[in-house]
């Protein structure tokens, strides 16, 4: 990982540490004292991006010091574990909460000032909004597991402050008419609906983690890129070259190539001509290349 790069990913979780510290206070006072699930859940949510947030700046930090021997291949390794725990955490949350909100739902509800509660949904829908914009903008100047997991993690709060405020909004309307009495429902059921809609994200967060842990084929769109690109520096040198392996691991991409020599000689400047060519090429994947090659006679 370049330093500019490095650079850059921090400020960006620092960033996200600083808004989510405020989200996760603001939550967890104002769910508590109007006794609201979702709310809370809200709270408890930001607290924990908050913690992994930490968690990922932390890593970002330790990735770009020097290996020292410990990590004979490399910290890339480091990125889709923090990603893989990342997941593990919200997916155990929004379990969590939707045991809680079930168990609520078959207790008798849960009753909520809808009004205050809708003024604070709007406020959290502005700020996790913000949040999640800036940080994916940033996040398409640089290539950075790290920073494209914090957007999700705050497109994922921000998804829930909207649906949060949409409910509590239609839960005020539901006091104004005769079905009065089945308000004190409202902020279970939006919590038993919004976690089987999150669910999604973590598991998808959690399977593209194992994913580059296990150095399984990445997703098609880099696969084929360095496939054509291996096959048309073959044509280019006159020397038949096939793709072995590759793999994505963090920001780095693993690719191994044979090289398939007739004659007893082969030119190491042409080699290593090769080479230089395959990583210029694949420059344009901002992936730092981890290329190996093997002559096959």
């Amino acid at each position: 990982m370049c330093a500019q790069t490095s650079l850059n990913e921090k400020r960006i979780l620092s960033f996200s540490a600083l808004l989510a510290s405020g989200f996760a206070v603001g939550g967890l006072v104002v769910g508590i004292w109007m006794g609201s699930l979702v709310i809370v859940f809200d709270g408890v949510y930001s607290l924990v991006s908050l913690l992994l947030t930490l968690l990922s700046l932390a890593a970002s930090r330790y990735i770009s010091r020097p290996s020292q021997g410990q990590f004979q291949f490399g910290k890339a390794v480091i990125e889709p574990v923090v990603i893989a725990i990342k997941g593990g955490v919200i997916l155990s949350i929004v379990l969590y909460s939707l045991y809680s909100a079930i168990t609520a739902m078959f207790s008798g509800g849960r009753e909520v000032d809808t009004s205050i509660a809708s003024l604070f949904g709007l406020v959290n829908v502005i700020g996790c909004g913000y949040g999640w914009w800036y940080i994916n903008q940033k996040s398409k100047l640089f290539s950075s597991g790290l920073i494209e997991a914090e957007s999700k993690q705050w497109q994922m709060d921000t998804l829930l402050s909207v649906a949060v405020t949409l409910g509590f909004f239609a839960a005020y309307g539901l006091t104004l008419t005769p079905f009065a009495h089945y308000s004190i429902y409202a902020d279970p059921m939006m919590m038993i609906l919004m976690s089987f809609y999150f669910i999604k994200v973590p598991s998808e967060m959690i399977i593209q983690a194992l994913r580059e842990l296990l150095m399984m084929k990445p997703d098609r769109k880099i696969h084929d890129a360095v496939d054509h690109e291996v096959a048309e520096i073959g044509k280019q040198f006159n020397q038949p070259m096939a793709l072995n392996g590759v793999a994505k691991v963090g920001q780095e991409l693993w690719v191994n190539i044979d090289i398939h020599c007739d004659s007893k000689q082969l030119e190491l400047a042409e080699v290593e001509k090769a080479q230089r060519l395959l990583k210029h090429k694949l420059s344009s994947l901002n992936l730092d290349l981890q290329l190996t090659m093997n002559v096959a006679i």
